[in-house]
């Protein structure tokens, strides 16, 4: 799928009252004045939120005399949601694909043999391998204080402010209030 399709289909779906039409429909087919009432709403307003939906084919149309049906299309929706994801694996895959090898050259490079870290790579590449490394010896469901994350990073490099952000960066970690939480793996950069 075309990345400015994707974009469209997201800006289509980016109005509160065209998710709310959308969900209508999920239950079944309904003609304008039945989602005008349902959402409390004026039937031009639900013209133009239908014209929206129809440009990115979301919405099917059926004529049943003098009144059309609109109906959601179940198969475009789910192929633009999951478009999305695929274009984000491709690109994070081709822009962060490491080989076993190659990680292995990397920490090697960049550790000393007892698990200090020398200094911080300026490549992007290999930042992620070095701080994929550092979030192992993270819990996953944990919360910890800044004060602790500082004494865990310190253990492997002085400038522990500059791990500390990077992680927050890339998404390895999640941070308010001065509290961190790892993410999931699925919303770290590499993945």
């Amino acid at each position: 799928m075309q990345l400015n399709k994707i974009v469209e289909f997201h800006k289509a779906l980016g109005d509160l009252t065209r998710v709310r039409i959308v969900a209508l429909l999920q239950q079944g087919p309904l003609h304008g004045q039945a989602i005008a009432g349902k959402l409390g709403l004026k039937p031009p307003t639900i013209t133009h939120h239908i014209a929206k939906l129809r440009e990115v084919g979301l919405i099917k149309e059926k004529r049943d005399k003098n009144t059309i049906y609109f109906s959601l299309n179940t198969k475009i929706l789910e192929g633009s949601a999951q478009a999305i994801l695929t274009i984000g694996k491709e690109i994070t895959n081709v822009e962060f694909a490491v080989t076993d090898q190659e990680r292995a050259s990397i920490l090697k490079s960049f550790f000393t043999h007892d698990g200090k870290l020398k200094n911080y790579p300026a490549q992007r590449k290999k930042k992620i391998v070095v701080l994929e490394l550092l979030v192992k010896g993270l819990e996953f469901g944990r919360v910890y204080p800044e004060k602790e994350i500082n004494e865990y990073l310190k253990q492997y490099f002085d400038d522990y402010a500059t791990l500390r952000r990077e992680l927050i960066i890339c998404q390895f970690m999640y941070r308010e209030n001065n509290l961190y939480e790892l993410n999931p793996p699925e919303l770290w950069v590499l993945k």
